[in-house]
C-alpha cells in the first residue's frame, strides 16, 4: 500500500465511468449519501484532517435547506472538518501532531451509476461551503483490495471558510459552545469521534479524540456546576 507524504496527482473524474465512488471522511461517514450500494472502510493517504473549515449557511439560491454541517451562525460559526495536504500542513504551526502513518481514516460509498447526477447534485449542496471536488486512491481496510479511485470534497486552504491552526482549548470551547440549524457543533465532533472508532482498532484521529475529550470535560463541567474553565455557576440545578 502506497503511504506517501504528499497527494498523489488528480486521476480522471470517477463519475464518467460506471462505478462514482466518494470518500467521506467527516459527517458522511455516519450521514451516508443517498443511494449508495456498498460501503467500505478505509483510509486515504497524503493528508491531514483538521477542524479547520467554518460551518454555516452559505448564501446561495441553490441551497434550498441547511447542510448537515450547518453547526453555527453568521455571528458564531462552527467548525467541521477539512483535509489539508501534508506538504502544505508542515509548513504551518500546528499545536496537533499528525499520525507519521499519513492516513486518513474514513469510508467509500459505492453510487450506482443510475443515481450518479442525483447524487452528485445533493452532494454539491451538502457541500457548498468552501468544498470543492479532487480525486485520490481509497485504500480498503482489508489489505487485499487495491485501491479504488474516489471522488472526496475538500475545503483547501484558499477559500474564504478555512480558518488553519487555533490554539486546541479555545477551538474545543468554540466548537462546544456553538449551534446552528443542524444541531450542535460538538454533537458533529463527538459523532465523528464515535464513527471513527468504530471502523477499525487503528482508525481513531488524534485532532479528533483530542478535541472531543476537551469537549466532554466541557460538559461534565457544566453538569457539575462549573463551567467548564473552572468557573462555579451556581444557577445549575436550579
Amino acid at each position: 500500500m502506497s503511504d506517501s507524504s504528499d497527494p498523489p496527482a488528480q486521476p480522471p473524474d470517477p463519475a464518467t465511468e460506471c462505478e462514482f465512488w466518494l470518500f467521506g471522511y467527516g459527517s458522511l461517514i455516519w450521514k451516508p449519501p443517498p443511494h449508495f450500494d456498498r460501503r467500505i472502510p478505509g483510509f486515504v493517504t497524503g493528508y491531514v484532517r483538521r477542524f479547520w473549515q467554518i460551518a454555516q449557511i452559505a448564501k446561495s439560491p441553490l441551497t434550498p435547506a441547511p447542510s448537515e454541517d450547518h453547526r453555527g451562525t453568521p455571528s458564531a460559526p462552527g467548525r467541521v472538518v477539512t483535509l489539508i495536504s501534508r506538504s502544505f500542513w508542515a509548513t504551518l504551526t500546528d499545536p496537533h501532531p499528525s499520525s507519521p502513518s499519513s492516513k486518513v481514516w474514513g469510508v467509500a460509498y459505492r453510487i450506482p451509476a443510475p443515481k450518479v447526477a442525483e447524487v452528485r447534485a445533493y452532494l454539491d449542496i451538502r457541500e457548498i461551503n468552501g468544498y470543492t471536488i479532487h480525486h485520490t486512491p481509497f485504500h480498503p481496510a482489508d489489505g487485499g483490495a487495491p485501491p479504488i479511485n474516489t471522488l472526496v470534497y475538500i475545503g483547501t486552504p484558499d477559500n474564504e471558510q478555512f480558518v488553519g491552526p487555533q490554539d486546541v482549548q479555545v477551538l474545543a470551547e468554540h466548537i462546544w459552545g456553538c449551534e446552528g440549524p443542524s444541531g450542535l457543533n460538538r454533537d458533529y465532533l463527538l459523532c465523528l469521534d464515535e464513527a471513527l472508532d468504530g471502523l477499525s482498532k487503528e482508525s481513531g484521529d488524534g485532532h479528533v479524540k483530542d478535541l472531543a475529550e476537551r469537549v466532554r470535560r466541557l460538559e461534565e463541567g457544566v453538569r457539575g456546576g462549573v463551567d467548564g474553565k473552572g468557573v462555579v455557576n451556581e444557577a445549575v440545578g436550579e
